[in-house]
């Protein structure tokens, strides 16, 4: 079994379901749930056991249902005296005020038959409760569950006035459950000692539900588990270490996933990428003994070919020391992160393999290892792309525009009509965003506002930067059609990088998304957890699932 095999989600081990209306969800050993009926004259009482198994029932709480002392009728379950004042004496002890990220676990003692604790997740204050906080609210209550070893939940659905503002909830809740259950491959010996995962969550409506209100509700935890899987996928592979993931092994996972879904997957070797006039791609990559790949994958599902085809480029670079541009060696064991974008793209085949969006997709990764040695290409290199334009090569360390140009030109040979390329490609982005915001650069307002409206509905935050001629000047080379860096003072580096990309994709709409700051964290931070992130791919998960 490869590391691919090993060490990358095939599947979500956490099941989450939606029970019958006036029936609990009933979660076995092996993690199926069935249904158990509750008395109608009560609803979905609390105290009506979802079954032995269910380890603690979730009740999400605004601060004024604290206050008020509503929180458990607002949430429709009816919860025993003695621990609604445990409850209170928790809050005037200053341990729970509901506040987004806040848990708090209160064992039931019998009360509550069926379950063994009470799981209390703040949501925050009523007027700022947003999808965005019941999406917080599903990782911290995830995370509380794995410190408590809690195996099986049940929770009440969200209320929401509208039918399609309870979609966008329950979609919201379902992601951050799956997303707050992730953790980190361990390659110790003694990872199998580990706390037990996460199992089920059944999610139990309040009352009756019409059959067509249930199917939008399944459809809404089916779109969450497609972007919670490509999460995954992507923050495994970003996680994966530089000796278990290099060019031959991306394009593997890439051929692995695409027959997953029975999609299309080329591979070019580094003579195909020759044979291409890959010449940035194959320079990047000739100072390894692991040579490059250009990885294509497709998707099919537009009715007709005047939809276009959107073509997403994805930087693979499986480790970056700088090359003969050398890093300094402090923190270089974070460049196991520089293929980010490749891992995006790659999570992104489970979203266009389970939800069949009407489009036609084409990805695109070209991948490499940036090393020094006799063979590596040097500051002062002239290569010549895909398009026969020609590259001056000031440093090497700004390989990963390189590689993308090549990676663009492929994909608009492919049919692209709009291109969005995602990378990990600047440290310069951290001076603007810190590790907080994703840099973008654009061609196109159109495209660029489209982007920006999914990352606001995901919950990702991306923010735009200029794209005026006087930073496409700073390109310009005197030996060469463009240059791939400015010049030592390195000034306007994110939006440069950005636009040399750009120079490639011509008049081609097209959107540059610099994860150099979010695809990779030191520690964890709010909802976000060390290692690999996955920055972008609920933004773009939500562009394909609206197409």
């Amino acid at each position: 079994m490869d590391a691919f095999e090993r060490y990358v989600t095939q599947e979500l081990r956490l099941r989450i379901v939606l029970a019958d209306a006036g029936v609990e969800a009933s979660a076995g050993a092996d993690g199926s749930v069935a249904a158990e009926g509750t008395s109608e004259s009560e609803g979905i009482p609390a105290g009506a056991a979802a079954s032995a198994g269910t380890d603690a029932l979730v009740l999400f709480v605004t601060r004024e249902a604290l206050a008020a002392g509503t929180w458990a009728a607002e949430a429709g379950m009816a919860v025993p005296a003695a621990l609604v004042q445990a409850v209170r004496a928790s809050q005037e002890r200053g341990r729970f005020s509901a506040g987004l990220g806040e848990t708090e676990a209160l064992p039931t003692l019998g009360l509550m038959r069926g379950y063994q604790a009470l799981l209390l997740c703040g949501l925050g204050e009523a007027a700022r409760v947003s999808t965005d906080a019941w999406r917080d609210a599903g990782v911290y209550a995830a995370r509380a569950a794995l410190g408590q070893r809690l195996e099986r939940l049940a929770a009440p659905l969200p209320r929401a006035d509208t039918r399609a503002g309870l979609c966008e909830r329950v979609q919201a809740l379902a992601e951050g459950l799956w997303l707050g259950g992730y953790r980190m491959p361990s390659y110790s010996a003694a990872a199998a000692a580990e706390a037990p995962p996460l199992q089920s969550v059944a999610l139990l409506p309040a009352g009756s539900a019409e059959p067509s209100a249930r199917a939008e509700l399944a459809r809404a935890i089916e779109a969450a588990r497609a972007t919670a899987l490509a999460v995954y996928t992507a923050r495994d592979l970003t996680n994966l270490p530089g000796n278990y993931l290099g060019p031959e092994e991306l394009a593997r996972a890439a051929q692995s996933l695409a027959a997953r879904y029975g999609l299309e997957c080329t591979v070019l070797d580094e003579r195909g990428i020759l044979e291409h006039g890959m010449g940035g791609l194959a320079a990047v990559g000739q100072g390894s003994v692991n040579p490059p790949r250009m990885i294509a994958v497709r998707y099919r599902g537009a009715s007709s070919p005047e939809a276009g085809v959107l073509g997403l480029v994805g930087k693979g670079i499986t480790f970056d020391t700088g090359g003969i541009s050398l890093k300094k060696p402090d923190g270089m064991e974070e460049m196991i992160s520089d293929m980010g974008g490749a891992a995006v793209l790659l999570g992104l085949i489970h979203v266009l393999g389970r939800l069949k969006p009407p489009m036609d997709v084409v990805m695109v990764i070209p991948t490499a290892e940036n090393m020094p040695s006799g063979a590596a290409f040097k500051p002062g290199d002239i290569v010549k792309l895909m398009d026969g334009q020609t590259v001056e090569v000031l440093n090497t360390d700004a390989e990963g525009r390189i590689v993308l140009a090549d990676g663009v030109l492929y994909a608009k040979k492919l049919g692209a009509t709009r291109l969005i390329d995602v990378a990990t490609l600047t440290g310069a982005v951290l001076v603007s965003f810190a590790d907080v915001a994703t840099g973008a650069v654009t061609n196109d307002d159109a495209l660029l506002q489209e982007v920006l409206a999914n990352a606001q509905e995901a919950g990702e935050k991306i923010w735009p930067l200029p794209n005026y001629p006087e930073y496409r000047d700073m390109l310009k080379s005197r030996v060469a059609d463009i240059k791939n860096a400015t010049g030592r003072d390195r000034w306007a580096g994110c939006i440069t990088a950005g636009l040399f990309i750009g120079h490639f994709a011509g008049e081609t709409p097209w959107v540059h998304l610099d994860t150099g700051g979010t695809a990779w964290l030191w520690s964890e931070r709010g909802t976000e957890p060390a290692g690999g992130t996955g920055a972008t791919v609920r933004t773009l998960a939500r562009l394909l699932g609206k197409s």
